[in-house]
């Protein structure tokens, strides 16, 4: 009996044994072995700022700038004239589409002439007229300054109305200083100094070609689809290529002053065009570098000729030969003078029309141009080779300076009849010329970073597994901000800023979107975890499961006793 007692209290003890220890196993692991595991495989993701990104989702845009018009003596009559300084607010609205919306603030401040600038419209040129009142004051970057100079006015021409000058600033002829309210004189001025408002300023075609990225072509017009086509998109810098083609240096000794031509043509607008970009310019020389058609000889020209069709075919076999900037992320501007040889001279392009192009150049949208550089008649028969030959590089950058003007998308105004715009002059770019692309350039930059941004976070909520480290959230947080900041300038006029703003928010959204880490198959998805875990979980889990239902069904058993003792 002693012994039988003595079996049952071992066999009672090892059975409570037993029990402890499936309890602490099931305990540990669940408490220490679960929370551990599931933080230690866990996908780290920085937090974003969504609400903010949600709301560039519907991107309502408000260009503000200030256009003063100011009257000379003999504009307004003295009881007008005691009614300035006056202000007024117009405003146009344009729904493009659910997400997008634009609307165009104009603050028109009228105001009479200083002495000084009644002095300077003395002057006796336009042109001498403009540059004296740039010197008294310059406008703000974005604004536009119309000067009503009476209708007797020498500054103009007879059969010119208006003159835009090369800074901010246009003179227009007024009918103006006879009597009446001086809101009549206003509303008898508005359709002309929008037409001025319009050329020296931004268009709304201007702003939906910015806008191309962000909705339907089927909004926009042909020229302006045709524009933004043309021009290369916004980008922080662009590499610029001068490539000097001779396939026949052993008739042709070419030699070209190509930087102090870069120095003297392109420079200036360069540095003009630095705050809406960075460029940096190259050259080289290509020998024995020919092009990819077979010119023909033309009887009626006599003289070989490449036809408009088979212009597409000349630039992929010459492309080979240009090489590439592989150091640079940035869009590539290649401009190639090409010398033809001996036995192939003259060479002229035709248009569709078989007409020989003046410039003897054609360019392709987004990648550069090429002009044809007859040397024939500088030398004769007679002549000894390799004939040595000066490029007269002010000639040649004439047609590259203007085809560059297209690529960064400086759009050529087209102003209405009555209208003289004065050339750019040495620096290859008027003032509001410069305002026009940074009004485009900035809307761009905005609509591409908010697309961006947007892509992005919709991509990360609906991929839970890829990791969100802490410096791309740091650049999507930079690009949200410098958004909102850009919107907020553009709102309140300052271009400036405005555009400064957008070229943050373009970069930082482009790191963040291109980061290498964000590779969604660098990690496991779930059928693969649970194919690597169930192998390692499955041994470990399975008795101490078994443990845990014999002890559930033993103490199922035991209630189920002494519920009948107490029946």
């Amino acid at each position: 009996v002693l012994l039988n007692v003595l079996t049952c209290g071992l066999f009672v003890t090892e059975k409570l044994r037993g029990r402890y220890a499936a309890l602490s196993i099931a305990a540990v692991v669940i408490a220490v072995g679960i929370p551990l595991w599931w933080k230690t495989t866990e996908t780290y993701r920085a937090w974003l700022p969504y609400s903010h990104i949600n709301e560039l989702g519907s991107l309502q845009l408000q260009l503000s700038m200030e256009v003063e018009v100011v009257f000379s003596r003999g504009t307004l009559t003295p009881e007008q004239q005691k009614k300035v300084p006056l202000t007024q607010t117009r405003e146009q609205q344009h729904h493009v589409d659910e997400n997008t919306g634009l609307k165009y603030r104009y603050e028109m401040k009228y105001r009479t002439a200083t002495i000084m600038e009644e002095d300077a419209l003395r002057q006796p040129t336009a042109e001498e007229a403009d540059f004296s009142l740039y010197k008294l004051s310059e406008s703000p970057c974005g604004s536009v300054v119309v000067y009503v100079i009476p209708e007797t006015s020498v500054l103009l021409p007879e059969n010119i109305k208006v003159y835009v000058g090369q800074r901010r600033t246009a003179l227009l002829r007024g009918q103006v200083g006879q009597g009446g309210e001086l809101k009549a004189v206003l509303s008898a001025l508005d359709p002309e100094i929008e037409q001025v408002v319009r050329t020296m300023s931004f268009s709304h075609e201007d702003i939906m070609a910015a806008l191309s990225d962000r909705i339907r072509m089927g909004r926009l017009s042909k020229e302006s689809l045709a524009d933004s086509m043309r021009s290369f998109k916004s980008s922080p810098g662009y590499e610029i290529t001068f490539s000097l083609l001779n396939p026949d240096p052993q008739s042709h000794n070419l030699h070209w002053d190509i930087e102090g031509a870069i120095h003297t043509y392109i420079q200036p607008l360069l540095d003009k065009l630095a705050p809406v970009a960075n460029h940096s310019v190259d050259s080289q020389i290509l020998y024995y570098a020919v092009l990819g058609v077979n010119p023909r000889f033309d009887n009626s020209v006599s003289a070989f000729t490449l036809s408009a069709d088979s212009l597409a075919h000349v630039i992929n076999p010459v492309e080979a030969r240009l090489g590439s900037n592989a150091a640079s992320s940035n869009p590539v501007l290649n401009f190639l003078l090409f010398v033809p040889d001996a036995h192939h001279s003259p060479l002229f392009i035709q248009d569709h029309s078989k007409r020989v192009v003046d410039s003897n150049a054609f360019h392709s949208p987004r990648w550069g141009g090429i002009m044809v550089y007859n040397v024939n008649d500088r030398y004769g028969q007679e002549a000894e080779f390799p004939v040595h030959i000066d490029i007269d590089m002010a000639h040649v950058m004439g047609v590259f300076l203007a085809q560059l003007r297209l690529m960064l998308g400086v759009q050529s105004a087209h102003p209405p009849p009555g209208f003289l715009l004065q050339s750019p002059g040495s620096a290859g770019l008027t003032d509001w010329e410069l305002d026009r692309l940074q009004w485009s350039r900035t809307v761009e930059n905005v609509a591409t970073a908010s697309t961006s941004i947007t892509s992005l976070a919709q991509l990360l909520d609906q991929i839970g597994n890829i990791v969100i480290n802490d410096n791309i959230a740091q650049q999507v947080y930079n690009a949200v901000t410098s958004l909102q900041a850009a919107v907020a300038e553009l709102e309140a006029g300052n271009l400036a800023f405005a555009l400064q703003y957008s070229r943050e928010a373009i970069l930082a959204s482009e790191r963040a979107f291109f980061d290498p880490s964000l590779l969604h198959l660098l990690y496991f998805p779930d059928d693969q975890k649970f194919a690597i875990y169930i192998p390692l979980f499955l041994p470990m889990c399975v008795p101490i499961l078994l443990s845990l239902l014999k002890m559930a069904g033993e103490l199922r058993q035991r209630r189920k006793e002494q519920r009948a003792k107490r029946d």
